[in-house]
C-alpha cells in the first residue's frame, strides 16, 4: 500500500499570523521537530487538527531596542553627567537581552598647594599616586626655608658677618626651640632686670654678710652631697636673697632654717624626684623639725607671692657656653666661678646675665683661649670686653683666696678629677691687669 505523500503547511501570502487563523491540511504529518528557544515556540495545529508546538523563524522586530535607547539618552541627558551609554543584545518577544550601561565618570583632580622659598603659594594638580612624594618634597622646602630664615635673622640681630650659627646644628632637635631661641633670651634679660635683687644687707639687724656665705657655702655641700640638679643650687640662692631682701626681721637663729627651706622650694621646682624633709633634718643634725620647715616653707612662699620662675645665672651660661664652643674643661671652669659668685654677697649687685658673661670670660683669660672674647660671645651675651672687666676681676680675686679660704665648699668640689681639676689651675690676675691698663 502506498504512503500518501506529506503536504508541507500552506501560509498566506503575507506571512502566517501566528495568533490568528492556521489552514488545516489533511493527512499524517511528521510532526517530531527539534526544539529551540522555548521563547520563539508557537502553537501550529497539525494534520490530525491537534495543536503542535512549532518554531517561530518570525525576524526579530527593531521598535523595542530603539525605545529602550531612546529612555537611556532621555536620562543621560536629565542627569546632566558625561558618560558613554553602550546598549547592545538581542531582544526577542519572548526574552530581552540588553548589556548594562557602561558609564565613565573622569576623577577629579587633587590640589597641593606648596610653600616657595619666597614665601608665595602655588596651587599644582596631581594625581593621587604623585601626592606622597609632592606632600615630601613640600616638606624639605619648608625646612630649608626656616634654616634660612632663623640663619638670617641671627645675622640680623648681630649685624655682624664673622657671627657663627651656633643653633645650626640643633635645626632637627626639638628640645632646642630654635624657631624662638632668640626671643627665650630677649625675655630672660628683661624678667631678670624685674627679679632683680637690691642690696638688703643694711636692713637687717641680726644677720650679716659673713653668715649669708656660710650658708651659701653649706648648702652647696647638702646639694652636691644629694647629687641635685644644677638648676636647684641657682634658684636656691636667688629664693634665700629674695626672701632676705623683702623680709627684714629675719632672726639668726633662722637663717639656716631659710636656707633648707628655700633649697626644699627649689628642689620640688627644678628635680623630677625631690629630697624628702627627713633628709634635711637629717643633713641639719635635727635642729629643725619638720612641722618648723613646713612653716618656713609656707612662709617664703607666700611672702615671694609663690613667684620663682626667674632667669638665673645658669639659664645664661648654658647659652654662652654654647657660644664660647666650649669643651668640658671650659664647662668646669665657668662653673666654678658662677659657683664662687653664689657664695660672695657683693656679687648680688650684678645681674645673672652679667655674672653668666664674666664667668666666661675670667675662663677663657684663665685658660688662656684665644681669642679671649669672640664677636659671636658679643653678639649672643650683649657685653663687650671693656664691660665685663669690672665684675671679672671680683672672680679672679675669689679664684686667686680660694685655697686660703675657710669657706672652702667649692673650691673642693672643683678640685676633683670628676671636674678637671679646674680650681688648681693659676689665677689670670696678671693677664687681668695687662687688659685693664691696655
Amino acid at each position: 500500500m502506498a504512503s500518501r505523500p506529506i503536504v508541507p503547511h500552506q501560509q498566506p501570502k503575507g506571512g502566517a499570523d501566528v495568533l490568528g487563523k492556521q489552514k488545516h491540511v489533511t493527512g499524517k504529518v511528521n510532526n517530531r521537530r527539534a526544539l529551540g528557544d522555548i521563547g520563539n515556540l508557537v502553537n501550529v495545529r497539525g494534520a490530525e487538527g491537534k495543536p503542535q508546538p512549532q518554531l517561530c523563524h518570525r525576524p526579530v522586530t527593531r521598535s523595542f531596542g530603539a525605545q529602550l535607547l531612546a529612555n537611556a539618552q532621555a536620562a543621560a541627558a536629565a542627569d546632566k553627567k558625561s558618560a558613554a551609554v553602550v546598549v547592545a543584545g538581542v531582544i526577542g518577544k519572548g526574552g530581552v537581552k540588553v548589556a548594562k550601561q557602561k558609564v565613565t565618570i573622569k576623577p577629579k583632580p587633587e590640589t597641593v598647594i606648596e610653600i616657595s622659598p619666597d614665601t608665595q603659594e602655588e596651587t599644582k594638580k596631581s594625581t593621587s599616586k604623585n601626592k606622597p612624594q609632592q606632600e615630601t618634597s613640600s616638606r624639605k622646602k619648608v625646612e630649608t626655608t626656616l634654616t634660612k630664615i632663623l640663619t638670617a635673622r641671627s645675622q640680623a640681630t648681630c649685624g655682624l658677618t664673622k657671627v657663627n650659627n651656633i643653633d645650626g646644628a640643633d635645626c632637627e632637635n626639638q628640645l632646642a626651640v630654635v624657631e624662638y631661641v632668640e626671643d627665650i633670651y630677649k625675655f630672660y634679660r628683661i624678667a631678670e632686670t624685674s627679679s632683680r635683687i637690691h642690696d638688703y644687707m643694711d636692713s637687717q639687724t641680726q644677720i650679716n654678710d659673713r653668715m649669708r656665705s656660710i650658708l651659701m657655702d653649706w648648702l652647696i655641700e647638702v646639694h652636691d652631697k644629694f647629687e641635685l640638679s644644677p638648676e636647684t643650687l641657682y634658684l636656691t640662692q636667688h629664693i634665700i636673697d629674695r626672701y632676705l631682701s623683702m623680709e627684714p626681721a629675719v632672726l639668726r637663729k633662722e637663717l639656716q632654717l631659710v636656707g633648707i627651706a628655700g633649697m626644699l622650694i627649689a628642689s620640688k621646682y627644678e628635680e623630677i624626684w625631690a629630697p624628702e624633709i627627713n633628709d634635711f633634718i637629717c643633713i641639719s643634725d635635727r635642729v629643725y623639725s619638720r612641722e618648723q620647715i613646713l612653716v618656713m616653707e609656707k612662709r617664703m612662699l607666700n611672702k615671694l607671692e609663690w613667684s620663682i620662675t626667674v632667669p638665673t645665672p645658669y639659664v645664661f651660661l648654658v647659652r654662652f657656653l654654647k657660644a664660647a664652643a666650649s669643651d668640658k674643661e671650659m664647662e668646669h671652669m665657668c662653673f666654678f666661678f658662677a659657683e664662687l659668685a653664689l657664695i660672695q654677697y657683693s656679687m648680688v649687685m650684678y645681674c645673672p646675665s652679667m655674672i653668666a658673661a664674666s664667668s666666661v670670660y675670667a675662663a677663657c683669660c684663665t685658660l688662656k683661649k684665644s681669642p679671649l672674647w669672640s664677636e659671636t660671645l658679643k653678639c649672643h651675651t650683649g657685653f663687650s670686653e671693656p664691660q665685663l672687666l669690672d665684675c671679672t676681676k671680683h672672680l679672679v680675686m675669689f679664684h686667686s683666696m680660694a685655697a686660703e679660704s675657710k669657706l672652702k665648699a667649692v673650691y673642693r668640689k672643683y678640685s676633683s678629677p670628676e671636674r678637671g681639676t679646674v680650681a688648681l689651675l693659676p689665677p689670670a690676675r696678671n693677664l687681668l691687669e695687662e687688659l685693664t691698663v691696655a
